[in-house]
């Protein structure tokens, strides 16, 4: 009989479900073990243990126990809380946005395969919304890290057929079908995007080299804001075959927030 082992993690949580009359199921994206499915018996009853802590997108420090042969579901003990993102959770636009940021990590990561520097992304990510304004510049400089920790990184430094380079003159369109730029003579027509700006591949490149900390000062464009959305939304729906559920709320919210903006 296979003993259970403990461990301690620190922890994003992804996403919960309330399972039965008083236990909850969370899923969580830690430092140590990647990401982590786990059964918190009468966590929607206990505030000792789990107050507050169990919340989508909280930063807290997780105790759970498994079977030394590798369980499904983990017995999560306690949670302890390193960080609520108070100024996340009292403004509607970035609660949804960092909502998007942890369904979007669980679409993109399976369990028990450790990856700290995913975890480090969305920490990173989730402090710069709570510490400054919340920009959608931050959602495509978040996706497109986590698309090439992930293993699908998008080519935006060159053609990805002729590999010519984007000093060259040509204008570039995004393939999703390649994953990269396309330049105008090899770009095929039925598949063809808009042209991109060279300034908003150049803003895609800087910001995915920038250090997190420095990202807050780096503004997109209105224009490269606007393609850098296009470009990676539609790249993501082609790579997990539909789009998030957070993003479209996001969407939707931005949209109403505009058409309040004009009529005013």
């Amino acid at each position: 009989m296979n003993t259970r082992n403990s461990h301690r993690a620190r922890a994003i949580v992804l996403h919960t479900l309330d399972y039965g009359e008083s236990d909850r199921i969370a899923t969580f994206y830690t430092r140590e073990f990647g990401k982590l499915k786990g059964i918190a018996k009468g966590a929607r009853r206990s505030r000792r243990r789990f107050a507050n802590s169990l919340e989508p997108f909280s930063f807290t420090q997780v105790l759970f126990s498994r079977r030394g042969g590798g369980d499904s579901l983990a017995m999560v003990d306690q949670c302890e809380i390193i960080d609520h993102f108070p100024m996340i959770r009292s403004d509607l636009e970035k609660s949804v946005a960092a909502s998007y940021l942890v369904e979007l990590t669980g679409a993109f990561t399976v369990e028990g395969k450790r990856n700290e520097a995913v975890f480090q992304l969305l920490v990173d990510f989730l402090s710069l919304m709570e510490n400054g304004p919340f920009r959608t510049g931050l959602l495509s400089f978040f996706e497109i890290r986590l698309l090439g920790l992930a293993g699908y990184e998008p080519i935006l430094d060159r053609c990805s057929r002729c590999h010519v380079p984007l000093d060259a003159g040509r204008t570039f369109h995004f393939s999703n079908s390649r994953g990269g730029l396309q330049c105008s003579r090899c770009v095929s027509v039925p598949e063809a995007a808009p042209a991109l700006s060279l300034g908003t591949i150049r803003s895609l490149l800087h910001g995915k080299a920038l250090p997190a900390r420095n990202l807050s000062r780096l503004l997109l464009s209105p224009r490269a804001d606007d393609e850098s959305r296009r470009l990676l939304v539609s790249f993501i729906r082609h790579i997990l075959g539909r789009e998030l559920k957070s993003w479209q709320v996001l969407r939707q919210l931005r949209q109403l927030d505009a058409i309040n903006v004009d009529t005013c």
